[in-house]
């Protein structure tokens, strides 16, 4: 018997969650040059509206003098920027019709204030699953949350779930190979942005979304994925979370700048079928304030073993405030069936009904 009910009203978080919809699905030729590949957006979203979008984005982000300042200092680094991002951000500027700074600044903004929760779990029969909410304090990315499916010789090379305008991706799944999220580690301030550019540019390392997209995009497996997000530098600590194919293939990867702080992999020979991130290290209690682990752990645990799946992962990832007022999509994908990624943009958020 199915425990889902039994489950929410155990725990007394039952929530409301509005109207939630399907993202829409935008098809990403790699065949393209860099410059054109990201056109299909404009079926889907009105210009007009992006460019909107983008400004309230950055200004709430980034202090408009701190935008102003670095403005031309953005245009004189994007020499630096390595290809495909550069060719594509360039081409992103000349579709949107928006000035190639702002383009750059949208992306970095994006790189900051990403407050998450994501979970990889394993059944009784091996099967690994992946699951995250994604919380961002803009309500406008909810619409322009899109689903990417990146084709290589017409084929799915990879697919991930990532807003109009941004180039990198937060989550994702090479299809029968592995699944891969990212989760913001602590909390930053707008200043560190300069950090974040500094060590992007000057010190040639990588954002932490684009980071993700080329482990899609290059990894072969499970163990290369968690290899290439453990060891290669990036701008800022971040915490990835990798599901894979065969029993056992699941981890969070807490990472610094220059490499891994830690790694905690699924372990159910004694009992850690199950790994709940949030933004803070697995290893020390959360602040007070803040309940999702404890809220997820729970729940995870009132479901059991033998009754995880795409569905009851779902229903977790559903209750407060694991979904919280700020959370923009929950998506639930599984490597080994790979049809089945699924991502919901929660139009209101969730809040709590009790």
């Amino acid at each position: 018997m199915l425990r889902r009910p039994a489950v929410l009203v155990l725990l007394g978080l039952i929530v409301s969650c509005g109207a939630n919809v399907a993202a829409p699905v935008v098809n990403i030729s790699l065949d393209e040059a860099p410059e054109l590949r990201w056109a299909p957006l404009l079926k889907v979203f009105d210009i007009n509206y992006l460019e909107k979008a983008a400004a309230e984005v950055i200004d709430t982000t980034v202090p408009k003098w701190v935008h102003h300042a670095v403005a031309p200092v953005v245009m004189a680094l994007e020499k630096y920027i390595p290809q495909p991002y550069a060719g594509e951000i360039r081409g992103m500027a000349s579709h949107f019709g928006a000035s190639l700074s702002d383009i750059i600044i949208l992306n970095f903004a994006y790189e900051i204030s990403a407050f998450c929760t994501s979970i990889v779990a394993q059944d009784t029969k091996g099967q690994v699953y992946h699951g995250r909410n994604l919380d961002y304090p803009h309500d406008v990315l909810r619409n322009l949350t899109v689903d990417l499916i990146f084709l290589k010789n017409g084929e799915v090379a990879y697919r991930g779930t990532s807003f109009a305008g941004y180039v990198g991706l937060w989550t994702g799944q090479s299809p029968n190979k592995f699944t891969v999220s990212g989760d913001q580690r602590g909390k930053d301030h707008w200043y560190d942005w300069w950090k974040n550019v500094v060590s992007a540019f000057l010190l040639k390392r990588s954002p932490v979304s684009w980071l993700v997209r080329e482990t899609l995009e290059g990894a072969e497996n499970f163990q290369d994925a968690v290899m290439r997000l453990s060891k290669i530098p990036i701008i800022t600590g971040v915490y990835y979370i990798v599901g894979g194919v065969r029993a056992g293939e699941g981890a969070v990867i807490t990472r610094d700048r220059k490499g891994p702080a830690d790694i905690w992999p699924l372990d159910t020979l004694n009992g850690g079928w199950y790994r709940v991130e949030t933004n803070f290290d697995h290893w020390l209690p959360p602040p007070a304030r803040d309940h999702r682990r404890e809220a997820a752990n729970k729940a995870l645990n009132a479901t059991g073993q033998d009754h995880i799946n795409m569905d009851t992962l779902y229903q977790v990832l559903s209750l407060y405030p694991v979904c919280n007022g700020i959370t923009v999509y929950t998506t639930t994908m599984s490597a080994a069936t790979p049809e089945k990624y699924n991502t919901v943009v929660r139009a209101q958020g969730c809040r709590r009904t009790e």
